[in-house]
């Protein structure tokens, strides 16, 4: 048996764990031969791989990024897209294919599998913790504690000018992010993707806090948007499957606050610095078990299937199913959080 191996998307903290957790398992208990793609679907439609065995996993596990690279290409975009991987696959004699990616790039390896017939194992990855299939997402618990690092730190800063710091956190279309770490982080407002936010009441909650000598912080995902108004665009343009580049929500809301109370309000955008960096424990812990039961899956011959956490099981399902629903913030939670807005 050859598998293939390919991560696309965003990068994340836990990636290499993944993969060192499928060739170790992969090479050692089962004998099968690995083929690493490079840069997400770019890979398997170029026939660009990379070396891939026990040597070339040695002393991955606590770095960030992927060794294989990743990007954002949609093969179902492209002439040919789905003949060239299919015809890359055959000559370079890969049997079987382990995708690691969020729910665009998993979305693709649901499509391969079930209309085209590529056997696919897919791996949730994404910060957003977003799949609505699985518990957690490897990265999102990395991303979540270097935004409350963030945090912390701004508290000080804040308190000690006195001015309003605007935290702006990733989340396209999922809070979790923004709710996670503007709790642990004890954030004055937390303003997510599911609830749209009146900017009256933010300033209400900012002004009651100052009355208490106290700076305000607030932490809001790049996807969050006003009652009446649209999402904030960093510009128009689109990538391959059709997202826009989202930032701007943090520092159009600092300058909106400013206006409206008086007070000097300033905008920290977290951006990719909560994707890089050296996965938590968790992650690693999450991430090595996922390219565990990814590979068992493999040997199993069972296809078309994603493993996913569900309480402390890894259990597979399909990788249609998964994708098919986005996992968003319960607006009970978010009314639960809200006894510390103000």
């Amino acid at each position: 048996m050859r598998v293939g191996v390919l991560t696309g998307g965003g990068d994340c903290p836990g990636l290499n764990a993944v993969i060192r957790g499928i060739v170790r398992k992969g090479v050692q208990e089962y004998g099968y031969g690995f083929v690493g793609y490079r840069d997400g679907w770019r890979g398997p439609l170029e026939g660009d791989t990379v070396r891939l065995d026990i040597p070339a996993v040695r002393g991955i596990l606590p770095r960030g990024g992927t060794i294989l690279g990743s990007s954002r290409t949609n093969p179902l975009k492209l002439e040919n897209g789905i003949s060239r991987i299919k015809a890359n696959l055959a000559a370079q004699e890969v049997d079987a294919l382990i995708v690691i990616g969020g729910e665009d790039t998993l979305g693709v390896a649901a499509r391969l599998s079930d209309e085209y017939g590529v056997p696919c194992v897919g791996v949730p990855k994404t910060i957003d913790n977003d799949l609505s299939a699985t518990d957690y997402t490897f990265g999102f618990d990395t991303a979540v504690g270097i935004a409350t690092e963030a945090i912390d730190r701004l508290h000080t800063t804040a308190e000690s000018h006195m001015r309003v710091l605007v935290c702006e956190v990733m989340g396209r279309h999922a809070g979790w992010i923004a709710i996670h770490s503007g709790l642990a982080g004890g954030a004055n407002v937390i303003l997510i993707p599911e609830q749209r936010f009146d900017v009256d009441q933010v300033c209400g909650w900012i002004t009651s806090r100052f009355k208490a000598s106290y700076a305000p912080i607030v932490v809001v995902a790049e996807g969050a948007m006003p009652k009446d108004g649209d999402v904030v665009l960093k510009d128009g343009t689109l990538d391959s499957y059709g997202h826009v580049r989202l930032s701007g929500v943090g520092e159009w809301l600092a300058k909106e606050i400013e206006k409206r109370t008086g007070k000097e309000a300033r905008t920290t955008v977290l951006g990719h610095i909560q994707r890089g960096g050296t996965p938590s424990a968790f992650d690693r812990w999450l991430a090595t078990r996922f390219g565990l039961h990814a590979i068992e899956a493999v040997r199993d011959g069972d296809f078309g299937k994603m493993v996913a956490l569900r309480g402390t099981d890894i259990i597979r399902v399909p990788i249609a199913e998964a994708t098919a629903q986005l996992k968003t913030v319960d607006p009970k939670l978010y009314e639960e959080v809200g006894v510390f807005f103000g």
